[in-house]
């Protein structure tokens, strides 16, 4: 499928730094298509990695977090206990906003640093609920959104993650439908057809994004 694109959205930066914001319901492919923008030089900072570095053993959140939830939020290597924490806020929207008010100031945080840092031609700031969030889409300067049928979503998180579809369609529920997404989107990149029909529209997206970074200087 070939990439669509909208109109441009107004200027927003991180920093002096052309920054692009990539998103996409859970499934999209986000991971992949980001490390095909890295292997063509663009800097990449996800904000998922910097969540697991945070609430892994030892992490900067995980204080707070057991001041929190308590010892039962770890698992036995001292990290956060990802499947009974996402368990626990599916199910009680105190709890996710106490997750949430933990880890959002502090992702928030070394993601703007990693993105100050960056000696990429321009930064991509991978970002699962940017939309939902509402605080992202000032600082980039085009929202990029993977997208992909909803029965593909389903059917990559059950195999990928060895989830029930119930639970898979739960987390798909809490995020913005695939039409919201798409009509926020600058750029539009269409993964059901595999690596190969990521690369075309990558590696136009990417010449294009070098070109609106020269732009800016």
């Amino acid at each position: 499928m070939q990439q669509e694109t909208s109109q441009p959205a107004a200027a927003g930066k991180t920093g002096a730094r052309f920054t692009v914001g990539l998103t996409g319901g859970i499934g999209c492919g986000k991971s992949t298509v980001a490390d095909l923008f890295a292997g063509l030089g663009a800097s990449i900072v996800d904000t998922d990695l910097i969540a697991h570095a945070l609430t892994a053993t030892g992490g900067a959140a995980m204080p707070a977090l057991l001041a929190a939830f308590g010892p039962g939020c770890a698992d036995s290597s001292g990290a956060m206990d990802r499947a009974k924490m996402r368990a626990l806020v599916f199910g009680d929207a105190a709890a996710k906003a106490t997750l949430e008010a933990i880890l959002h100031p502090r992702i928030r945080s070394a993601t703007l640093a990693a993105a100050a840092a960056a000696t990429g031609p321009y930064v991509m700031l991978v970002v699962p609920l940017l939309i939902e969030s509402g605080q992202w889409r000032a600082r980039v300067a085009r929202l990029l959104v993977i997208d992909c049928p909803e029965t593909l979503q389903v059917s990559r998180v059950m195999a990928r993650n060895a989830m029930p579809r119930q639970q898979v369609e739960a987390i798909m529920a809490s995020q913005v439908s695939r039409a919201v997404r798409r009509a926020a989107a600058d750029d539009i990149i269409v993964n059901d057809a595999g690596r190969a029909g990521l690369v075309p529209q990558i590696t136009a997206l990417h010449a294009k994004y070098l070109e609106m970074a020269e732009r800016i200087g």
